[in-house]
């Protein structure tokens, strides 16, 4: 119960100071927002580089058997 009337009586006079009409985020908020600017820039540039090494060139599996479907709907196994 002290501790919540400690950090009332705190509050309450730092809240009275505070211009009702005129609140900014001021340089915290500047320092968070430019911090997650250069996270996003840093992941974007990773990403790229990443995506840059990817090759999409699709090699066939052989393990998996390729199939052929007639006119009836029937699967069947390719004949090579």
């Amino acid at each position: 119960m002290s501790v919540s009337l400690a950090v009332t009586h705190l509050a309450v006079p730092l809240a009275e100071e505070l211009d009702k009409d005129k609140v900014t985020p001021g340089v915290l908020g500047f320092i968070v927002f430019a911090v997650m600017a250069l996270a996003v820039w840093g992941l974007m540039k990773s990403m790229n580089k990443h995506m840059g090494k990817v090759d999409f060139k699709e090699t066939p599996d052989a393990s998996v058997e390729e199939t052929t479907t007639d006119a009836g709907g029937k699967t069947t196994p390719a004949k090579g």
